[in-house]
This record gives structure tokens, C-alpha cells and sequence, in this order.
């Protein structure tokens, strides 16, 4: 599924900035003071607010390992996406990682490995665990032979579309970019938001790039610009850039797209006043498996592969791969216990994701002994057929490089550096860590 070249990029990008050495990071004896009982620190991104199927599933599992390992007490954390990777760093520079925590793959690790965070899992994998994994995985997750995440989800990132919008204002799924401009300039001349945006964010409007930097200039293009082989000043990045430029004159994107969360932005698109919205098929269980979205929206959600743009891409190309993984923090004092954790974890987790939540496992799961939604089928179907899958890019960066790029991403968006200083700006702090 994942060409050779594409994975064997995700685990070279070099990264520069070195955290400060994990000392002891929690767990250990449980709160009664209890020396038999074990606890083991998890922290993960679902909250229940705005992740209930995923929260939910991590409590049964908790619940269940406990059930099965009397000795051993799991103690929660839990915060939004955001939230979540800022804590992150401030724990990591003092030492107190949790002892089982998510992390992404390629370059958003590799910083905590070149620190001597988190622990190998190597061991852990050849236990029979490496055979549950689609093909492809968790070599996104691994340095220098070492594999350092225990990958949870698989992604790609789709445009999903409001079919009774389209059908209102007489639209079809477009399939080239001249046709989607014809989309937007619709939508808007009939008082429709095409687009909902949250850019505060950043990495949402770097898929947007991403996308038109496939279509113009081919799957590795990008890449290659990050991983060296290339350059972020190649035409065809630039004119990416322009085409980004070129879809806000349009006024493609929901007003104060600029300023607005990701979480505003799913709002409204889910509230049916934005037509379209680009976002990752982990947010699959929004519009099919839960029930608290009203039934008429779920019923009324499709989606489409970005566009081809003047005749050039492949609509089978997809920006997305392994979505977040589990680690084990190096100077755990629970190190066996996380390990035996996050391996019954990533056991229980496949299987449940799907049928309580509609979420692409990155573990094998047998389609035909569960039951699964349609959507949930025409995205495996995508990811089946996909040509290439490319990893996000501020993943692919170095954390120093990744910042770079997500503040011109939104620069950019706002009109405030052209396209050719958004490409030089990358380019520098890539050659930086050359």
C-alpha cells in the first residue's frame, strides 16, 4: 500500500532540536502505597466531549486489562489534540513523560529519540504483535531499525462533502480542479459557505497545500523537498503556493478561516453551513457510527479525492499514513508493565475501533466478521486502491522545521508573505539541518 520510497522517507528526516534527557517518568508503586500494585501513567488525546466513541473505548480496554492484571493500576490523562502536544513538550523537558503516552511517526519522534525518551519496542513486536499490522505501518514509527510507536490508526485525508447541499445548488463531484473552482464560485454566488476551515490550526491548511503540491508536481515532490533529495524551491511547490492564493481571492474558505479552531471548522460543516471540509478519516465516526450527530447529516455526508489540477495527479493519491501511535517512555519505572500495557492496547484496540467507532485501525481486521458502515467500506476500497499515500508534512519535519512551515502555512492563507518567500522560508530552515 505504501510505496518503499515514501516509508523509507518518513524515518529519515533529520531533526535537529534535542530535548533534554528523560529522567524518571512516574508510575511505579499504586496510590494506596501498595508495593504489589503496579501503576502505569497513560495519556492519550480523546477527550470524551469531543472524542466519545474513542474514549470510550480506551476506558473498556483499561477496564478489561485491569480485569486481567489485578497487580497493575492504569491511570488516566486525558486532553484535546492541541493540548495534548504542548504537555508533551513541557514533560519532556522535565523528565516526566508518562510511561505510555501517543506520539506521531517520522519527525514529530524523532527529537524524543535522539533524546533517549522513548523506549525501543523492538521486543515487543516480535512477540507476534508485527504480524497484526497492515503491511507498511510501523515502519513509519521507526529509526535506525529501531521501532519506537505501536501505530493505532491508518488515514487518508478526503474532502467531505454535503450531498443535499450539492444537489440544492445543481453540483456534482468535481474531478478536476477547474471543476472545483466552478463548485466554490457557485456555492458562493449562492450565499454558501463552500468551504469550512480552521487554519488557527495550521496543519489544516498544509493539506490543503499538500494536495495541490501531489497534483501539480507528483507524489515525491514534496517529500524529496524534506527529505533533501529535492528542493522546496522546485516551480512546481511554488506554484502550489499560488494556487492556495488563488483559492482565497475565490473566497473558497468560511469567513475568519484564518482564526478559527479545526473544532470550530467541523462545526460548521456539521451544522450545514459549509459545503465541503478537508479533514482526516479519523473524523469517519462523526458521520456514521455516532449517534449524537443527527441521523439526516450522517445520511447526507459523502466524499471525494482531491482534484486533478490542469490535467496533471493522480486522484489515487492521498495525503494521510499511520495516524497516532502508542510509546513507552525510556526511564519508565513501570518499563515491562507500559510495554505489557500498550501491547494489549493495540490487541484490543483494532477490533473495537471499528465496530464502536467506524475508525481505520492501522492492525489488520477481517471485514467480513464485522459489521461495518458503507462509508467506512468505500474508504477502505480508497486506501486499497491508493497509488501512494504521503505523510503529513509538518509530521515528516523536524518539530524546529514543522513550526516553520505551519507559520507560513498560515501566513500564507492570510496574504501576508507571497508564494516564493512561503517556499524560501522552508527551504532555509531545511538547509539549516543539512
Amino acid at each position: 500500500m505504501f510505496r518503499k520510497k515514501a516509508i523509507a522517507s518518513f524515518a529519515a528526516v533529520l531533526a535537529t532540536v534535542l530535548l533534554v534527557l528523560a529522567g524518571c517518568s512516574g508510575g511505579g508503586e499504586g496510590a494506596s502505597g501498595d508495593s504489589d500494585k503496579k501503576t502505569v501513567e497513560f495519556m492519550h488525546l480523546w477527550p470524551e466531549g469531543s472524542s466519545k466513541d474513542h474514549y470510550e473505548i480506551v476506558n473498556k480496554i483499561v477496564e478489561d486489562y485491569e480485569a486481567d492484571n489485578p497487580d497493575v493500576n492504569v491511570e488516566l490523562e486525558i486532553l484535546g489534540n492541541e493540548q495534548y502536544k504542548e504537555k508533551l513538550k513541557v514533560l519532556s523537558t522535565s523528565g516526566e513523560l508518562p510511561d505510555v503516552g501517543m506520539t506521531w511517526a517520522a519527525g514529530f519522534l524523532e527529537p524524543y529519540v535522539d533524546g533517549e525518551m522513548f523506549a525501543p519496542l523492538n521486543d515487543v513486536l516480535e512477540d507476534g504483535l508485527q504480524d497484526q499490522f497492515v503491511s507498511g505501518t510501523t515502519e513509519a514509527y521507526a529509526i535506525d531499525d529501531n521501532t519506537y510507536g505501536l501505530p493505532l490508526e491508518l488515514n487518508i485525508a478526503p474532502i467531505f462533502y454535503n450531498k443535499a447541499i450539492f444537489e440544492e445548488n445543481g453540483l456534482e463531484v468535481p474531478k478536476t480542479y477547474e471543476e472545483f473552482q466552478n463548485v466554490v464560485t457557485t456555492l458562493q454566488d449562492n450565499g454558501v459557505a463552500p468551504i469550512a476551515l480552521g487554519n488557527r490550526d495550521r496543519w489544516t491548511g498544509s493539506l490543503w497545500y499538500m494536495y495541490l503540491a501531489d497534483r501539480i508536481g507528483g507524489a515525491e515532490t514534496l517529500t524529496k523537498a524534506i527529505d533533501r533529495s529535492g528542493s522546496f524551491e522546485d516551480p512546481a511547490l511554488v506554484e502550489a503556493a499560488s494556487k492556495v492564493q488563488e483559492l482565497v481571492d475565490l473566497n473558497a474558505f468560511a469567513d475568519g478561516y484564518n482564526a478559527l479552531s479545526d473544532q470550530e471548522a467541523k462545526s460548521l460543516f456539521m451544522n450545514g453551513q459549509a459545503a465541503m471540509y478537508l479533514i482526516g478519516s479519523w473524523d469517519l465516526p462523526n458521520y456514521t457510527t455516532n449517534e449524537e450527530v443527527p441521523q439526516e447529516f450522517r445520511d447526507n455526508v459523502g466524499f471525494f479525492g482531491f482534484p486533478t489540477v490542469e490535467g496533471q495527479g493522480d486522484l489515487n493519491s492521498w495525503v494521510g499514513g499511520p495516524g497516532v501511535g502508542l510509546f513507552v517512555a525510556e526511564n519508565s519505572d513501570v518499563k515491562e508493565e507500559a510495554k505489557d500495557f500498550a501491547a494489549y492496547f493495540v490487541e484490543n484496540w483494532g477490533e473495537q475501533a471499528v465496530t464502536d467507532a467506524g475508525v481505520i485501525p492501522a492492525t489488520k481486521v477481517d471485514t467480513e466478521a464485522v459489521e461495518l458502515p458503507q462509508m467506512y467500506i468505500d474508504v477502505l476500497d480508497e486506501l486499497n486502491q491508493a497509488s501512494n499515500i504521503t505523510l503529513f508534512a509538518d509530521v515528516q519535519m523536524s518539530p524546529e522545521v514543522a513550526q516553520v512551515h505551519l507559520d507560513a502555512i498560515q501566513s500564507l492563507f492570510g496574504g501576508e508573505i507571497t508564494p516564493e518567500e512561503f517556499t524560501e522560508l522552508q527551504e532555509e530552515a531545511l538547509a539549516e539541518e543539512e
